[in-house]
Order: C-alpha cells, then sequence, then structure tokens
C-alpha cells in the first residue's frame, strides 16, 4: 500500500475547519479517507504550533518547549473541566438513582 502525502494548506485547511466547528473530524475522516488518528495529530500540532504547523520538519511532542507543552497541556486540561461539567449536568437532569450506579 502506498502512503499518501497531504500539502500543508491541506493539513492547515482541515484543523482551521476543525478547529471553527466547520466541520466535525469525524465527517473530514470520511470525505477524505482519513484516519481519525491522523487527523487528531494534525489538530494537536495546529493547536501547538498554530499557523506554523507542518513547517516541513519532522514534530514531536518532546520537541515543544516547556512554554508550548504548557499551553497544550492547559488547553487538554479545559477540555476535560468542561466535557466533566456537560456529564455532570446531564446525569443531573436525569433525575436521583438514574444512570448512576449506586457506591
Amino acid at each position: 500500500m502506498m502512503r499518501r502525502r497531504f500539502s500543508r494548506e491541506f493539513k492547515l485547511d482541515a484543523c482551521r475547519r476543525v478547529e471553527a466547528g466547520e466541520s466535525s473530524k469525524a465527517r473530514l475522516c470520511r470525505e477524505h479517507a482519513l484516519t481519525p488518528s491522523l487527523l487528531d495529530r494534525w489538530v494537536s500540532q495546529y493547536r501547538a504550533m498554530g499557523e506554523e504547523a507542518f513547517s516541513g520538519e519532522a514534530w514531536r511532542p518532546s520537541s515543544l518547549g516547556p512554554e508550548a507543552r504548557i499551553r497544550e497541556l492547559e488547553a487538554a486540561l479545559g477540555r476535560a473541566h468542561l466535557e466533566n461539567e456537560f456529564l455532570r449536568e446531564a446525569l443531573g437532569k436525569l433525575g436521583p438513582g438514574r444512570g448512576r450506579s449506586a457506591p
């Protein structure tokens, strides 16, 4: 099987669409036959490096400077907190005893 190569502009466009909420990751993966892990990796790079991402150099998370890594981790933590709050509210709407197992 031959490896496909994607241009920098294609990757940036895909990441911009995901970040702006114009398209879901699942939809982009279906439309362009991408694996979810590949798109996740691109979006991670884009979040860490912004418009400078995909400049041609190999990117590895460990090559990020400490400030960029901290920004990336803080963003991930913020997303996790929002997800937890959303789920907590959804469980609360189910009512007492529903959707939760007894301790």
